[in-house]
């Protein structure tokens, strides 16, 4: 351990070191405070099913995380608040344990309105706030606009929806589910023995978190029935953690499926809302006949088939199935294989009055877009090529032609497409070098650009379906009215590159260089290195983007690589980490490492490394397996080992640990801990509910009885995320002082 002494002469060095910055440099304080750096750009944006309308949420100037509803007029060109959500529910949220769960779940911050829906009609539009139910409807000639509270009880009512047709609205009050007819206030609960280990209506822990399945039911599109789940959560283990606040500490026995355990079980109904009749869907068809699965997705088809995806435990094959409420047959009508896992999409589109659809596949090696008749037969492809779909946007069933956004000409950006149904023809819509993402109107005919690049903030646009702008939403354009036009003098741009693995792919890079070298620079490498996941892309990267500014502006050079097994670069890009995460991943992260040293203005003694979650844990075995390139380095919330994190993640791409033992031991950190060189920061919020606060204090232990120094910071209160304005604050300095004494001699 360092001498008080030593510490604090590596400060009076740090300062005359970093003694070029400028009195205009970009604070740590200034990335967290209002205006957001980010401007003015809006969030969640929709298009009124007329297209005449586009409403989106937006921060208020005196506190950017609390949100307002608002709309632009495509006709008169005016915006206009909506809903002043101060008005209706003002001072702190007091959200419910279930609604935390959600938003952690959702990676969804901030307060006010924070979701809404439009009415099939384009005559209203709902949203929930503070627990309750809120019903805007929009003016007429013969009514002023008006907002209806159609929820108010005591209860905090969560996943509160719309009915297709506008008639009723779902939604979860003490794990049942609920509808309620907006017009004659009538509310009917469709279930009544939720409760304790018996939720309705709910998606699982591992369904939320692991498959972006946040709900568990679904309105027929003629409203004449509703398909849910009841999921039991029985099976899944009790492990006793800590909660640590800042004056309590709560002891909390949570059911977390940990891999190799049971997972909760989930059975699916349908049921008649006019008659009450209630049907259970049998959920193996199309799969071998053992029934641990997971139910993955839902979607209807038509006003009576009900389509639901489920995979097997290992989820090697995934079915797509169809129940039809008619016959209360169930029909499988494809299954995906694969011989290490199946990605699960959200790109499913039935067209055609249901007769046919259309379906994402890797079964070429690239995840693309194919058209399926509704018995399963393949009717053809729709995009084919080197380069993966990465959504699909839009289908416009009377032009024959599928909206798509995709990485056909970079992996690093996001574009727009159109392709034919058939499949002849592809045509890039989005011009701009970017990242661009898009939302469409119901009929294909019009769509809301939001697009950015590293160097720039979201501007939102409205374009035909061509791609000819129609208006700026908000071109939130750096000028000198923009929060962030001070720093643009000092800004630097990064370039991004390639380096070739030992195998010949490539990897691409982003490297940030200070404005002045200085001889030697030490420098940082922000990592992640997981699946489903993309660091180096040519797109806003928010206040992270703004921290490796902050760094950058020190004097260090910043850098950060994709390995294999990182996402959009096809499956064969991805497999290598099957059954051995934490090998192929620091591999290559010693590539990048090499390639940093070999740089003339990079001290290759002084590379520093830091990441969260997975980059937490890629941080860990960096510095324990390859320490001889990174002298520091910082880890948030790490995973340490696979056994204590969840089933449906961890066994996707290490198997099950009572047969796959060794590989868990292989891809822990605890092996390779001994090996420790270099300074080590580790992180945890004290209240994690995801990666458990449990992987620290094993470490923390581990590293104790190896007499291995090393520095923590612990968050009271805080979950995953480690949420909060000043906590950020406090957490970037924390990460900055370590590697400003770490790394600067």
């Amino acid at each position: 351990m360092k001498t008080v002494f030593s510490i604090i002469l590596m400060a009076c060095i740090s300062n005359v070191s970093w003694s070029h910055e400028h009195k205009d440099a970009l604070s740590i304080e200034r990335i967290f405070e209002s205006p957001s750096l980010d401007g003015t750009a809006p969030r969640m944006l929709r298009l009124s099913p007329d297209s005449k309308r586009v409403t989106f949420l937006k921060g208020k100037d005196t506190d950017y995380e609390r949100f307002d509803l608002w709309e632009y007029n495509v006709e008169s060109g005016k915006t206009q608040l909506l809903v002043d959500s101060d008005s209706l529910s003002s001072g702190s949220e007091n959200l419910s344990d279930e609604e935390k769960a959600r938003r952690e779940r959702m990676r969804l911050s901030g307060s006010g309105i924070v979701s809404y829906t439009w009415s099939k009609d384009g005559t209203e539009i709902l949203f929930p706030l503070a627990g309750d139910a809120y019903l805007y409807t929009l003016a007429t000639a013969k009514s002023p606009a008006k907002v209806t509270r159609l929820l108010n009880t005591p209860e905090f009512e969560t996943d509160i929806r719309l009915s297709p047709k506008g008639q009723y609205i779902g939604f979860i009050r003490n794990q049942n589910l609920f509808i309620k007819d907006i017009e004659t206030n009538k509310e009917t609960a469709i279930t009544q023995k939720g409760g304790g280990l018996i939720k309705f209506g709910m998606a699982e822990f591992v369904a939320q978190e692991e498959m972006s399945r946040l709900t568990g039911y679904w309105f027929a599109p003629d409203e004449s029935s509703i398909a849910f789940t009841r999921v039991d959560e029985t099976p899944v283990d009790i492990i006793t953690r800590s909660e640590i606040y800042a004056d309590t500490i709560k002891t909390i026995e949570q059911r977390y499926p940990r891999a190799g355990t049971g997972n909760a079980k989930v059975a699916l109904f349908v049921q008649s809302i006019e008659s009450t009749v209630r049907t259970e869907v049998p959920l193996k068809h199309g799969l071998s006949q053992n029934n641990d699965i997971y139910f993955a997705r839902g979607k209807w088809a038509s006003n009576t088939q009900f389509s639901f995806q489920i995979q097997t435990r290992n989820q090697q094959e995934l079915a797509l199935n169809l129940f039809d409420t008619t016959t209360n047959t169930t029909t499988n009508v494809l299954t995906e294989t694969s011989n290490t896992w199946v990605n699960l999409h959200d790109s499913l589109r039935f067209i055609n009055d249901g007769k046919q659809f259309i379906w994402a596949s890797e079964r070429s090696g690239f995840n693309h877009l194919y058209l399926f008749n509704i018995d399963g037969s393949l009717q053809n492809s729709i995009t084919q090529g080197d380069w993966v779909v990465t959504s699909l946007d839009a289908v416009n069933e009377d032009a024959n032609t599928v909206y798509f956004s995709g990485r056909k000409d970079t992996p690093i950006e996001n574009h727009l497409y159109a392709a034919s149904l058939n499949g002849k023809s592809v045509k890039r819509i989005t011009q701009r070098s970017g990242f661009h993402n898009t939302v469409f109107s119901r009929n294909g005919g019009v769509y809301i650009d939001s697009f950015s690049t590293i160097n720039s903030p979201s501007q939102v646009s409205l374009h035909k379906a061509s791609g000819s702008r129609l208006t700026w939403l908000e071109e939130n354009k750096i000028d000198e009215n923009h929060p962030l036009h001070k720093y643009q003098n000092n800004w630097v741009k990064p370039t991004f590159g390639t380096i070739s693995a030992d195998n010949g792919d490539d990897l691409h890079y982003r490297l940030y260089t200070p404005k002045v070298i200085k001889d030697k620079h030490p420098a940082i490498v922000f990592v992640y290195g997981g699946p489903h996941a993309q660091m180096v892309t040519n797109r806003w990267a928010g206040r992270r983007g703004l921290l490796l500014q902050h760094w950058v502006d020190k004097g260090y050079v910043v850098f950060t690589l994709d390995n294999r097994g990182s996402n959009f670069r096809g499956k064969a890009f991805e497999d290598p980490i099957y059954k051995k995460m934490g090998e192929i991943e620091v591999k290559d992260q010693v590539l990048g490492a090499e390639f940093l040293a070999s740089l003339p203005y990079v001290d290759k003694d002084r590379i520093g490394i830091h990441g969260h979650s997975y980059g937490g844990y890629m941080t860990l075995m960096t510095m324990f397996k390859a320490g001889d390139y990174f002298a520091a380095g910082v880890s948030g919330a790490p995973v340490t080992d696979w056994r204590l994190y969840d089933t449906h993640y961890t066994e996707r791409y290490m198997g099950n640990p009572t047969t796959e033992d060794n590989a868990y031991t292989q891809s822990s950190v605890f092996p390779y801990a001994k090996d420790l060189k270099g300074d080590l920061l580790i992180y945890h919020g004290m209240a994690d509910d995801n990666v458990l606060f449990t992987h620290s204090t094993k470490l923390y232990k581990h590293l104790q009885d190896n007499a291995k120094p090393f520095e923590s910071m612990d968050y009271p209160g805080k979950k995953h995320s480690i949420r909060g304005k000043q906590t950020g604050v406090h957490l970037y300095h924390t990460i900055t002082n370590f590697f400003d004494r770490t790394l600067n001699p």
